[in-house]
C-alpha cells in the first residue's frame, strides 16, 4: 500500500501511465539515449531483464532494427519485439537469442536482484548480475557497439567499471532524472565495443624498444603498445598486464621464475 501511494505521487509514474509506457523506467532510457546518442535508427537491440517491457517499448520507437527482450518472467507481447523467456546467465538463453539475431549493436540491462534489505548483500548481487550482463554483451555485440547497465553503488562498483573499460573505448557513469532520489542506482554506459589485445593478469615476455616521456619502458605485442614501469630500453623482460585500454596496456615487471607464460 505504501508503494502504491508513493507511485501515485510520482511524476514519472503518472507520466508513464498517461503516455502508455509499462514502467517509469522508460524515461531513464529515453534520457540516456538522448544524452549519449545511443540510437540512430537502425540498431539491433537486446534488453536483458526486460520485464515488464518499458525499455523494450522505448527501443522499438527509437530503432527500426531487431529488438529482443530477455527475462525469466513472462512479458506481455509488444508489436515488433521478440521475447525470449530465459535466464541471461545461462548459455542456452544466449543461443536462443542468437537464433533470432546473430549480433547486435546495443545491449541493455535494467535488471535488479530481489532486494533483501541487507545493503552489502544486495550490492554484491547487483554486481554479480551486472557482470553476467557484461559477459552477455561481450558475446553478442558487434565491434563499436554500446552497453547500458544499471548497477548499485558500493565497494565493488569501481572494479566492475574497470572491467567495462577493458572492452569499451568510452565509459560513462550517469544517473537519470527519473531515478528515485533515495536509490543508489547508477547506469554504466559503454560505447565503442572492442576485443582487447590483452587482459589484466596475463603475462608476457617482451623486448623493450623505447622509453616513454614518463620514463616507462615501451614494448609492443605486434602493433599493440605496453608501458612497463622500471623497464629499460634494450632489455628483454617478463611483465604482467595490470591495466587495459583500447590502444595500450600498462604492465609491471615480474621477477624471473620458471613458470609458463605467453611469449611474444
Amino acid at each position: 500500500m505504501r508503494m502504491r501511494r508513493r507511485d501515485r505521487k510520482d511524476y514519472y509514474y503518472r507520466k508513464a501511465k498517461r503516455e502508455g509506457f509499462r514502467s517509469r523506467a522508460a524515461y531513464k532510457l529515453i534520457e540516456i539515449s538522448e544524452r549519449f546518442r545511443l540510437f540512430k535508427g537502425k540498431e539491433s537491440v537486446v534488453d536483458l531483464g526486460a520485464a515488464p517491457g518499458g525499455w523494450l517499448q522505448v527501443a522499438r520507437v527509437l530503432t527500426r532494427g531487431k529488438v529482443v527482450g530477455v527475462d525469466l518472467q513472462e512479458i506481455e507481447p509488444i508489436e515488433g519485439v521478440e521475447i525470449v523467456k530465459g535466464d541471461m546467465r545461462r548459455k542456452e538463453t544466449l543461443e536462443k537469442v542468437r537464433k533470432i539475431v546473430e549480433r547486435v549493436d546495443i545491449v541493455l540491462c535494467d535488471a535488479s536482484p530481489n532486494l533483501s534489505g541487507v545493503w552489502s548483500y544486495d550490492h554484491a548481487r547487483s554486481i554479480e548480475l551486472s557482470e553476467h550482463a557484461l559477459q552477455f554483451a561481450k558475446s553478442m555485440l558487434r565491434e563499436g557497439g554500446s552497453f547500458v547497465c544499471k548497477v548499485f553503488q558500493g565497494d565493488m562498483f569501481n572494479t566492475f567499471v574497470e572491467k567495462v573499460r577493458w572492452h569499451f573505448a568510452r565509459v560513462h557513469i550517469f544517473t537519470p532524472k527519473a531515478s528515485r532520489k533515495e536509490s543508489a542506482e547508477v547506469y554504466v554506459i559503454g560505447k565503442g565495443f572492442y576485443h582487447p589485445k590483452v587482459l589484466p593478469g596475463e603475462e608476457y615476455e617482451v623486448r623493450v624498444d623505447d622509453v616513454s616521456e614518463r620514463g616507462e619502458g615501451v614494448a609492443r605485442l605486434d602493433d599493440f603498445v605496453v608501458f612497463i614501469k622500471g623497464a629499460k630500453k634494450g632489455e628483454r623482460v617478463r611483465c604482467r598486464i595490470t591495466k587495459v585500454r583500447q590502444r595500450y596496456a600498462v604492465a609491471k615487471l615480474i621477477p624471473n621464475r620458471s613458470e609458463s607464460l605467453r611469449s611474444q
